[in-house]
């Protein structure tokens, strides 16, 4: 059987491992293919690429909340080989509330819902991924194999939009995790809230980069026709081999372009989200990324830069070593100077968009090409006027 080792007080010497990889990676002509050499510092951190094929992540660490991190190691008798692959495994989760309110400042709405916990799409650089250290899980494989489905969310949607004096404001589904990703396929859960909201003529605002939003067209294209939805597509590379290794079980490239059109055809306002902007990684197709969009039939744009929070930053940096070495630390180095010297800013106005001559650059670049080609000349706004709240289940008893 393998062993699982446990270390203590780890984050410190992954660090420095971390930092030993990328001076190698630095003096390392590159090569093909995926993976690290087993010469590098990092290699024995790396789950086997057999098990982790189809997955964006290379290595399932500690959640930051745990006091041990478990490596696998060979007992000696090839042990290793045994072990299975990474299968997705859906868990229950019996959520008492659906609506998760917010109150910063720098972003568009106040109040959002998600279907569901970890996200199958395995983007490397997903940054709902440290919310997994809440359930004990790593935010590495663990987030895109091992998800929680909360089949009761529409009807604790239709009971919290009946409460007394809830005043309506558009509704954001896909700001954490993507409520389309592949196993609404079958909980429908994304479907069902939908069906709940047009129901009682509530706003919703989504965001995705999965084609399956175009099954529910025919609830969404009513609802846009009176005011009350609108979708975001994000489209981060148009380059397939880029999209296979970053975000490996999403929609390609060339499906998301299809699904904006598919949108816009049925009068429903798109946005692209060209998210996130990788420095020296995607950088260089915004302009292209835009065009394409427009072309497709989105209206509206935006981004948003690379964002290295709690363990994001150990994967992202584990991905560029396996994927790009040669290119690892340029890539941290440019995040960096757009973070005041850190690997992450969460200041609000900052977390987004970064700060200083580089992540200037980016964002005129941005607006430029986003002016030229004739984007953001309108802002959809949703209507709130026509909402009509459920009666609640008291009121409707006493009909009886």
């Amino acid at each position: 059987m393998a062993q699982r080792a446990l270390i203590k007080g780890h984050s410190k010497a992954a660090e420095r491992v971390q930092s030993k990889a990328l001076d190698e990676a630095d003096r390392r002509p590159p090569r093909k293919g995926s993976g690290l050499n087993p010469d590098d510092p990092l290699a024995h951190m790396q789950v086997d690429q057999d098990r982790r094929r189809g997955r964006g992540a290379v290595t399932n660490p500690a959640a930051r909340y745990e006091p041990l991190t478990r490596e696998d190691a060979d007992d000696g008798w090839g042990s290793l080989e045994e072990l299975p692959p990474f299968k997705t495994e859906v868990s229950v989760e019996r959520a008492r509330k659906i609506i998760t309110r917010n109150e910063s400042p720098d972003i568009s709405f106040d109040r959002s819902i998600n279907p569901y916990r970890g996200c199958e799409h395995g983007c490397v650089y997903c940054f709902a991924r440290p919310t997994h250290a809440y359930m004990g899980l790593s935010p590495g494989l663990d987030f895109e194999s091992k998800l929680f489905a909360k089949p009761e969310a529409a009807a604790l949607l239709a009971k919290e939009l009946a409460a007394p004096g809830y005043q309506p404001r558009t509704i954001a589904i896909g700001t954490n995790t993507d409520p389309y990703q592949p196993i609404e396929r079958k909980f429908k859960i994304m479907r069902s809230l939908l069906e709940v909201l047009a129901e009682f003529g509530h706003p919703v605002g989504i965001v995705t980069k999965s084609g399956l939003v175009t099954r529910d067209i025919d609830i969404l294209a009513p609802m846009a026709a009176r005011g009350l939805a609108k979708v975001a597509i994000s489209v981060t590379t148009l380059d397939p081999a880029l999209a296979r290794s970053m975000e490996p079980r999403a929609a390609t490239p060339a499906k998301r372009l299809a699904t904006i059109e598919a949108l816009a055809a049925a009068g429903i306002p798109v946005t692209v989200l060209v998210a996130p902007i990788i420095p020296a990684i995607n950088e260089a197709e915004i302009e292209t990324i835009l065009e394409r969009a427009y072309a497709a039939g989105a209206r509206e744009a935006g981004y948003v830069l690379l964002r290295l929070p709690l363990e994001i930053k150990d994967i992202v940096s584990e991905w560029l070593l396996a994927n790009h070495p040669g290119k690892a630390r340029h890539v941290l180095s440019l995040v960096r100077s757009t973070r005041g010297g850190k690997d992450y800013d969460s200041r609000w106005g900052q977390r987004m968009v970064g700060s200083g001559p580089y992540a200037w650059m980016i964002g005129r670049r941005f607006e430029m090409a986003a002016s030229r080609i004739g984007f953001n000349k309108q802002r959809t706004r949703l209507r709130t006027d026509l909402f009509t709240p459920p009666k609640a289940a008291t009121e409707q008893l006493s009909l009886f």
